[in-house]
């Protein structure tokens, strides 16, 4: 009976894996009830390792080649065997395959904007997404700490996993270096560079090589981005005087062209009274407390001839013109 039952058995003498599909980093080799002859025939292809395990304690690695499994080329798995005295063929033992391909195109972010505190602003939100890559290097520690006995791992599998320690990563990168949300954001392949260096140790904790990372974008939430966006026109606009002028000045030539050129503006350059001094003198006016000293009538509705003149030709505003305007009659009062 016992013959009958050596007969029927079926014995493996090749083992390989072909991964006929994508995104499998770990694949155990179908045992069954079948075990593995002496002098099998072991390959590993180029993108890959293979792993022995037996009864549960992990035995020998194998990287890229074609092996013939003996006793010299399974030392570990003698040792656990006992079979420095005798070869025992056939035999059973677990064997798993990993992908070492690299996983290229993943993609991480942030789901919802994450809070942190920035010496700029304040605490804030804000969101950052990007892609990184990687690739399978320790087929033990992936064994041990993710895959296991499974029949299969997914690289989908790892996925969430990757991602939201990516997040929390970032969340401290924020908190530990200190630079604001605008040099964050203004340098991305620096935050990159610093970002794969804190995540490196956490993806080899899991028998991973983080092989790229690239941030594509670091922003702020619309509602808070309006904000910033009027923060910097304030600073870029800077003193209003100084900004009228400006913008008259450079208004200049587009005058000249209109009919009338700058004589209808009322600006009176043949008399020697230069078109940003007006302006200037007639906002400064207006944006300083009242003098003591008494202001003529003509002077008053000179000035805001000079101004409505300019909201004629759209370089102020009717909301501006009608501010001035108070401010300069009081002082006729």
């Amino acid at each position: 009976m016992a013959l009958m039952d050596f007969i029927k058995k079926q014995f493996i003498d090749i083992l390989q894996w072909t991964e006929d599909s994508d995104g499998t980093l770990a694949w155990r080799f179908p045992m069954q009830e079948m075990e593995i002859q002496n002098g099998a025939s072991l390959t590993v292809r180029d993108s890959q390792l293979a792993l022995f395990v037996n009864e549960g304690t992990v035995a020998d690695v194998f990287t890229p080649g074609m092996y013939k499994l003996t006793t010299q080329t399974l030392p570990l798995l003698t040792y656990l065997k006992n079979w420095d005295k005798l070869f025992e063929s056939p035999f059973k033992s677990d064997v798993y395959f990993f992908s070492t391909r690299t996983q290229l195109d993943q993609k991480w972010g942030t789901p919802n904007p994450i809070t942190i505190r920035d010496k700029d602003f304040g605490v804030v939100r804000l969101r950052a997404f990007g892609i990184y890559s990687y690739h399978l290097s320790d087929a033990k520690t992936f064994y041990q700490k993710i895959s296991g006995t499974r029949a299969n791992y997914s690289r989908d599998e790892l996925e969430g996993q990757l991602r939201n320690s990516m997040v929390a990563g970032m969340t401290d990168l924020f908190g530990e270096s200190g630079v604001a949300f605008i040099d964050m954001a203004g340098n991305q392949d620096e935050f990159g560079k610093a970002m794969h260096f804190k995540m490196a140790p956490v993806f080899a904790e899991y028998g991973l090589t983080l092989d790229t990372l690239v941030v594509q974008n670091v922003s702020l939430p619309e509602e808070l981005q309006k904000i910033l966006d009027q923060k910097i026109g304030m600073n870029m606009i800077g003193d209003m005087q100084r900004f009228t002028q400006y913008q008259v000045a450079n208004s200049l030539p587009d005058a000249a062209k209109n009919e009338g050129g700058i004589a209808a503006m009322g600006v009176g350059l043949g008399a020697g009274v230069g078109f940003g001094q007006v302006v200037g003198q007639a906002m400064a006016q207006a944006a300083q407390p009242a003098v003591a000293a008494a202001v003529s009538a003509d002077e008053i509705v000179a000035t805001l001839e000079k101004l409505h003149a300019l909201v004629e030709k759209g370089i102020l505003s009717q909301a501006e013109f009608d501010a001035k305007k108070a401010e300069l009659l009081k002082k006729l009062s």
